[in-house]
């Protein structure tokens, strides 16, 4: 009789952030308009944290010359950290960071409309959520894409969750806050993808024959219904052309990007500030690039509680416990408006960092103003450059503008996936779709191009796509398919 052994070991590996990481991953997320909120918050909060300057020691100024790393350490530089991209904006340090030009920079005003996150924050508070759903809620909403599509699957949002805020969910919590973001309007907003957003908006309509019929198409025969093979359709479904046609005049009618159709109506109705976060100017030849600090004050741990924190450092070992409370509250304090003070120093660092990366790889654009000279350029090529995570830069830019000699830009305008065409030469996504709007526009409106003559006549122009990429870059123009656009013409 022998004795068998079973021997399991797991690894796991798990990644606690520090209050210090955890508060420069916030620092930089915040959106210019909620940072002075936040600090007026911090002030109000922590009595060891105050504005102006410090009369008795050396302001912390936020030059690029004088970021030094000293005991709280930068997160966002370390590449062990891997923050998943996606809804971020960040803040805007003032006069105590100085521009790259040396100059300060007033808040400079550009007016847009609402945005369609700000939009669907305003239906939570319409809901029976408690404090702690809002909040998921509010982080669900974040990572809704503008277009109205979550593309994040529960489990990363809860471990993208817990990774930036240290709240643990369980995935049943996540999903059953996900569904009721699929409630909000514009109806089909929080799909996963063009199926799922597509039966959202057919099962909020009133039932009839056709709209049940639609719903059976799309959940049983979705391909063959976006590759246009009605004859497969007809046949594995039983229905006639006219119970067809009917099934999908009721689809065509929606609403593929329920984000857009949004922008459409409200935003013309409802109108706010949006402040740059970066600012580039031309001088000659040259491009200033510094960062809008907007009215953030100078701030400084208060003299009077780093004195106390010195005093009570020679006490607070004797045997009174009202001593050692006091010195305990004094230390929690100093060291978070250390804490707070160098959040912002290192937000700073990061934002003028990444915004001087981006300028001069796309300095063409910056010093012409003309969209043709925008290169390809992914979040990855300014990572690699800059020193920092992918996710960073996404946090950096995300929901962010930049103003330039000729407007006021949006972060991800510089942005674009790349394909390498028949010669070699890598071309952006963006040129892409301007030459597939060139085609359409120029074509017969009797007899639109197809989707497949257009990858045909994309093939003779250099440009080797799919035509799953050419349905793809045409709905995201909000171009019709060729048979649509032939009615439409009628």
């Amino acid at each position: 009789m022998g004795t068998t052994l079973s021997l399991s070991q797991q690894l796991k590996q798990q990644l606690k952030l520090s209050p210090a990481q955890i508060q420069a991953m916030r620092m930089l997320e915040l959106p210019a308009c909620e940072l002075q909120a936040c600090i007026n918050e911090e002030l109000q909060k922590n009595p060891a944290l105050e504005e102006g300057e410090d009369p008795f020691a050396e302001v912390m100024e936020l030059g690029e010359n004088d970021m030094q790393e000293d005991a709280y350490t930068n997160p966002l530089k370390n590449e062990d950290f891997d923050y998943d991209a996606y809804v971020q904006d960040d803040d805007i340090h003032e006069s105590s960071t100085p521009s790259v030009g040396g100059r300060a920079h007033e808040d400079i005003p550009f007016s847009m409309g609402t945005s369609f996150a700000e939009y669907l924050k305003s239906q939570i508070y319409l809901t029976k959520m408690d404090k702690p759903d809002r909040h998921i809620a509010k982080f669900v909403v974040g990572n809704i894409d503008d277009d109205g599509y979550l593309r994040r699957r529960v489990e990363e949002l809860v471990d993208d969750l817990s990774f930036r805020e240290g709240l643990q969910v369980t995935d049943e919590k996540m999903q059953e806050i996900v569904e009721q973001v699929k409630q909000f309007d514009p109806v089909g907003v929080g799909a996963y993808d063009l199926q799922e957003c597509l039966l959202i908006q057919l099962q909020r309509k009133s039932p009839t024959p056709a709209i049940e019929l639609a719903i059976t198409i799309l959940q049983q025969q979705f391909e063959q219904f976006s590759r246009h093979q009605f004859a497969k359709i007809l046949s594995r479904l039983n229905i006639t052309e006219e119970e067809l046609k009917s099934a999908t005049a009721e689809i065509v009618h929606l609403n593929p990007r329920p984000g857009s159709a949004w922008i459409g109506t409200v935003v013309e109705r409802n109108q706010s500030i949006i402040i740059p976060d970066f600012i580039v100017e031309q001088e000659d030849e040259d491009l200033v690039v510094s960062v809008n600090h907007g009215n953030v004050p100078d701030l400084h741990v208060s003299s009077d509680y780093q004195q106390m924190l010195e005093e009570y450092t020679h006490v607070s070992s004797q045997n009174n416990a009202q001593i050692r409370e006091a010195a305990r509250f004094v230390k929690t304090n100093v060291e978070s408006a250390r804490c707070f003070i160098d959040a912002l120093r290192q937000r700073n660092e990061t934002m003028l960092r990444s915004i001087e990366v981006l300028v001069g790889l796309q300095r063409d654009f910056f010093l012409q103003g003309d969209s043709m000279y925008l290169k390809p350029l992914t979040l990855k090529d300014v990572a690699d450059r800059a020193g920092y995570d992918i996710s960073t830069i996404s946090r950096t830019f995300s929901n962010k503008h930049v103003q330039t000699e000729f407007g006021i830009f949006p972060m991800k305008y510089f942005f674009s996936d790349k394909i390498v065409n028949s010669d070699g030469a890598e071309i952006s996504t963006r040129e892409i779709k301007q030459k597939l709007r060139e085609v359409i526009e120029q074509e017969d409106k009797s007899t639109p191009v197809t989707d497949d003559q257009l990858v045909e006549i994309m093939h003779q122009s250099g440009y080797p796509i799919a035509r799953r990429t050419v349905a793809k870059y045409r709905e995201q123009m909000d171009i019709p398919v060729a048979r649509i656009r032939r009615q439409l013409l009628k």
